[in-house]
């Protein structure tokens, strides 16, 4: 292949990589959303006030140029885009926490992207054969296009894991709690301040939204549905159920707490069975070859010599 193909490919991949990594930037500094109204007051703090420009040109190329093309281009695609599929994004952004800084359309961009970029790579390294060049190009942009859902869809399989393994824990101190004289929302707040984990920061938002006036009942069924974890959907369904019959809600949290542990452990159990199963792709692989050429070797050996 052409050498200048070859560096170009690099090239496009290099910056594609560098759009993505930059767009899901999480903001771990803590910062403010606008970078422009950060840097703004942080100019202010020292006395040192320019022009919007100036203060402009000072981000880096990264907040410039790079995310707000990504959004520019989210946007165009979102206008050709059916709808269910942007807010099926949305929903799994939800469920993963949001873990990047993108909403819906530009994920959805990224996905874009990555696919033409990938197409591009796969073409320049079309080998001559019409088959295999068709199916390179299928698979490249197939992949680029589901790259970044996998990542998504990873996000979510751990933090709906980090969930379960925390939630009969906090349902005993919330148990314990409410059987002290807590109410429901004193309660959830205790819990959500002994934590700091993906369970406590969910029951953080759904008691800021009860403080902002939004009814318990619609607070909770929302953190169901940004969670989608059927243990949270069946532990939100039984405390509504016993706000609504008058039941104790101590009695409710402790069979739900009893009810979490059985599934936890049965979770447990079966994955400890299905420990042998992907076992045997290793031992095949790699176990039982070596195994085979440790025992069988000297006996080659010795056959070889018998036979002159």
């Amino acid at each position: 292949m052409n050498t200048g193909l070859i560096i170009f490919a690099a090239l496009v991949v290099v910056g594609a990589i560098a759009i993505v990594v930059f767009s899901l930037r999480r903001n771990a500094a803590g910062e403010e959303d606008d970078p422009l109204q950060a840097r703004l007051a942080e100019f202010i703090q020292r006395g040192d006030v320019n022009s919007l420009e100036e203060i402009e040109l000072s981000q880096p190329f990264a907040e410039r140029v790079i995310i707000p093309f990504v959004r520019r281009v989210g946007e165009i695609s979102a206008r050709f885009t059916p709808q269910k599929a942007i807010q099926d994004t949305a929903t799994n952004l939800e469920k993963a926490g949001n873990p990047w800084p993108v909403d819906a359309p530009t994920f959805y961009a990224i996905r874009i992207i990555l696919a033409v970029v990938f197409g591009v790579l796969a073409f320049l390294v079309a080998t001559g054969d019409p088959t295999t060049d068709l199916l390179i190009k299928v698979g490249g942009v197939f992949g680029g296009f589901f790259l970044p859902h996998l990542m998504l869809t990873n996000k979510i399989t751990a933090r709906q894991k980090e969930i379960r393994k925390a939630m009969p824990d906090a349902l005993d101190l919330l148990t314990i709690c409410v059987e002290a004289g807590l109410g429901f929302d004193a309660a959830l707040s205790k819990v959500s301040e002994k934590w700091e984990n993906e369970l406590s920061l969910a029951f953080t938002r759904a008691i800021r939204e009860i403080q902002l006036g939004k009814p318990r009942r619609d607070a909770l069924k929302a953190m169901s549905e940004r969670l989608g974890i059927p243990e949270i959907t069946s532990f939100v369904a039984a405390i509504i159920q016993s706000e609504s019959l008058g039941v104790s809600m101590a009695k409710v949290l402790r069979i739900q707490s009893d009810q979490m542990r059985l599934k936890r452990r049965q979770r447990a159990e079966e994955e400890a069975h299905k420990a042998p199963v992907k076992m045997i792709i290793p031992m095949a692989l790699l176990i039982f070859p070596s195994i085979m050429i440790i025992i069988l070797t000297p006996a080659a050996i010795q056959i070889m010599i018998n036979l002159g």
